[in-house]
């Protein structure tokens, strides 16, 4: 099992997402943003949080426009998975593998703590390790983490049992409380909490883990 992990100037995330995958037995790839293409064998990508050139445009923007975002883009239209974390799902709306925006929170104020988390489908390889219903505790630290698209998207992700997971206290004002979705396929998750900040008992919690434990159960068997 093979994982990329991207990294920017100003990811802040990176060894954590990696060391998660790790602790579920994937080797990984950290892949520089200047680099045009992925390793071969990729099994997933992850694109994850932190501050991608400083957010000095619209967090996310200038880092889609990168080299390996291109590649990351081609690797989910042939029907490879990829999450994005926290400024990596910022980075997955702005190049278009999926919808909606992450607008600045509803209080303008940085917020970093515990959240709970609804687990709203158990239909993917990102959450099939959960019950649908089920409230877990999950990090978030964001400045613009309120989701946003308009209705007919809305409607559409509804529809399609492709959110992932609601607030269960929103905290960012976020649209129908969406805290993370998934692509029409399924095969990419976006979300704002950090699960890979709740994959180790010294993290105070491992709410986390089962989300990286199904994936490696999805790769282990193909």
């Amino acid at each position: 099992m093979r994982a990329a992990v991207i990294v920017f100037p100003g990811s802040n995330c990176d060894r954590d997402l990696a060391v998660a995958f790790e602790r579920e037995g994937f080797s990984v790839d950290m892949v520089w943003h200047k680099d045009a293409s992925l390793p071969d064998g990729v099994d997933i990508v992850g694109v994850p949080g932190g501050f991608s050139y400083g957010d000095y445009l619209r967090c996310g923007a200038i880092a889609a426009q990168s080299p390996i975002c291109q590649a990351v883009k081609a690797h989910t239209e042939r029907g490879g998975y990829a999450i994005g974390i926290c400024n990596g799902f910022q980075v997955l709306t702005e190049t278009g593998i999926l919808p909606g925006a992450l607008l600045r929170n509803a209080g303008l104020k940085y917020i970093c703590r515990t959240v709970p988390l609804v687990v709203r489908t158990t239909d993917s390889a990102f959450t099939a390790g959960y019950g649908k219903g089920d409230e877990i505790m999950i990090p978030i630290a964001h400045h613009d983490g309120n989701y946003f698209a308009d209705d007919d998207s809305i409607s559409r992700l509804q529809g399609e049992d492709r959110i992932a997971f609601t607030y269960g206290d929103n905290p960012n004002g976020s649209r129908a409380d969406i805290a993370g979705i998934l692509s029409d396929n399924r095969r990419v998750l976006g979300m704002m909490p950090h699960p890979e900040r709740a994959a180790d008992e010294g993290h105070g919690g491992t709410d986390g883990t089962a989300l990286f434990r199904a994936l490696g159960g999805v790769f282990a068997t193909a």
